[in-house]
C-alpha cells in the first residue's frame, strides 16, 4: 500500500486515449466503498467523458483547472449538504479513493477544487459547475477529479521526503 501512496502523483497531461467503461466502472465503486460519517454517504458522483463538457468544466476556476480540457475524463464530487455536517470530510474521503483506485489502474488524476474557489469576479467555481451540469441547489461541489493515462512522468515520492518531523507521540512536541 505505501508503494502506491509514494507513486501517487498529481498528473495535469493526459494522452488523448479514452478510459475504458470498466476501469471507469471501477472508478466509480471505489468512491461507492468511501466510508462516510455515520453512513449518511451523503456524496454523490458525476461521470464526465463528453468533450465538450470537459472543455466547459476546464473554465471552472479562474487558475487551476484548464488541464481538465486535455483529460478524457473527470468524476464530479459533489454531496447534500442536509445528510451530513460532515459532507467536506465525506466527499473528500471520496475523492482520494478515487485517485488511489485510479493510479492503482495504471491512470493518472489530479484533484481539482472547487468548493470556496472563483469561476470569476462575479461566480463561484461551485455555480458555475451547478449550472453547467444541472446539479440542483441543494447540493455542494467538493471536486472535480481529472482521470486519464499520463502524458507525463512523475517521479515517485521517497521516503526521504517525508516529514517526519510532523510527527509526534502521545503529546505535542514529544518525539
Amino acid at each position: 500500500m505505501l508503494e502506491l501512496l509514494m507513486k501517487r502523483r498529481s498528473i495535469r497531461k493526459f494522452k488523448p486515449d479514452i478510459v475504458e467503461q470498466e476501469k471507469i466502472d471501477e472508478l466509480v465503486r471505489a468512491a461507492l466503498l468511501a466510508p462516510s460519517s455515520r453512513r449518511t454517504n451523503p456524496w454523490e458522483f458525476i461521470v464526465v467523458a463528453d468533450k465538450e463538457i470537459l472543455l466547459k468544466l476546464s473554465a471552472a476556476k479562474e487558475h487551476g483547472s484548464s488541464f481538465l480540457n486535455g483529460a478524457p475524463l473527470a468524476i464530479v464530487v459533489i454531496a447534500d449538504d442536509t445528510k451530513s455536517d460532515v459532507w467536506v470530510e465525506d466527499t473528500s474521503i471520496a475523492a482520494i479513493m478515487i485517485q488511489l483506485a485510479a493510479e492503482n489502474m495504471g491512470l493518472g488524476s489530479c484533484w481539482i477544487q472547487i468548493r470556496k474557489r472563483k469561476h470569476d469576479a462575479n461566480r463561484t467555481s461551485e455555480q458555475y459547475v451547478r449550472e453547467l451540469l444541472d446539479i440542483p441547489e441543494n447540493y455542494k461541489v467538493a471536486s472535480v477529479i481529472a482521470v486519464g493515462y499520463p502524458d507525463e512522468k512523475r517521479e515517485p515520492h521517497t521516503e526521504a521526503e517525508l516529514m517526519l518531523d510532523k510527527v509526534f507521540v502521545n503529546k505535542y512536541g514529544q518525539r
